[in-house]
């Protein structure tokens, strides 16, 4: 009596692959069943019979990866691929090898295609609305009247900085350096407000998205990869585009994310009017970066749709 299988014969193949699968879907829903049941059951009505004292409370523990199902499953994907490949090349079987070839290539799917996480654009932009409108009090209480400017990175002590400088005055103003360099909120000479600007953390992240840092790019390379980064890596708009001549920068953006924390910004006069929203500020510090001098926004419009922005920028020659 001869017990072991003879790989060769097509039906003991057809066996092995019926015999793979099943194991598989047995692990699966093994797997399943353990992340499930981990997951505390809370009845709707239970109540402790002995509350614990406020300070007594025991502290969380401090958030660590944890693998979910998908990457398990993943894993085993791998592990049984590889055992079927293994089992091929030993037993010259053809079947074994495609079966190999197909569970190793999903588990590598899983594994590195990981699904993306979205965040509501009406939450963010309740909370960027908030911080706008306290920075447009403050602005409103000390009748700082002028034209905020973006000042360039030899103004900063970090190159991945970003500060813009309100005067007091409605006039054009750039501060020193060695005065704009000091980590002061209120300048005396002259007197201004100096401010972190609202889109820093975009263009730090353009920077990220494109490995790149602006201080060591010009204008043409702002202006060939970011309709790219707008349009496809980030998803922020359907269309950009970026004219230069001279000193003046005209973009144009539609169908952007923040078209409804725009409108909300254009309510804010002194915010809107002074260094935009920000989308518009992160233009502006991508700008300055790239050609070491002094931005200006003139002015932004809206079109009627509420769909299309227009900023138009100025570089300042100090």
């Amino acid at each position: 009596m001869n017990l072991f299988i003879d790989p060769s014969d097509p039906i003991n193949q057809l066996f092995i692959m019926i015999t793979l699968e099943t194991v598989l879907v047995i692990v699966i829903l093994i797997v399943a069943v353990i992340k499930i049941k981990k997951q505390p059951l809370k009845a709707k009505d239970e109540k402790p019979r002995f509350a614990k004292p406020k300070a007594e409370a025991p502290r969380r523990k401090p958030w660590r990866h944890k693998r979910g199902l998908p990457e398990n499953v993943a894993y085993i994907l791998l592990l049984m691929g590889t055992l079927a490949l293994v089992t091929s090349i030993l037993y010259s079987s053809s079947i074994l090898a495609f079966i190999g070839l197909g569970l190793t290539f999903w588990g590598a799917l899983l594994l590195f295609i990981r699904p993306t996480k979205y965040v509501k654009a009406s939450l963010v932009d309740s909370t960027a609305v908030s911080s706008l409108t306290s920075l447009d009090q403050i602005i409103t209480e000390l009748n700082f009247k002028g034209k905020a400017v973006y000042l360039p990175p030899k103004h900063l002590k970090e190159t991945r900085g970003g500060k813009l400088f309100i005067p007091s005055k409605k006039e054009l103003i750039i501060p020193p350096a060695e005065e704009a360099a000091e980590e002061k909120v209120f300048l005396r000479n002259p007197k201004g407000i100096r401010l972190t600007p609202p889109g820093l953390g975009l263009a730090n992240l353009y920077e990220k998205e494109l490995r790149k840092n602006f201080t060591k790019v010009n204008l043409n390379y702002l202006q060939n990869n970011l309709p790219k980064l707008f349009i496809e890596d980030l998803e922020i708009a359907e269309d950009f585009e970026m004219n230069i001549e001279d000193n003046k920068i005209q973009v144009k953006i539609t169908g952007s994310i923040y078209n409804d924390l725009c409108n909300e910004v254009r309510k804010l006069s002194n915010t809107c009017s002074s260094f935009g929203c920000p989308l518009c500020s992160s233009i502006a510090v991508a700008l300055t970066r790239a050609t070491g001098k002094p931005v200006l926004i003139e002015n932004i419009e809206v079109s009627d749709d509420d769909k299309t922005i227009e900023a138009h920028y100025r570089l300042i020659e100090e």
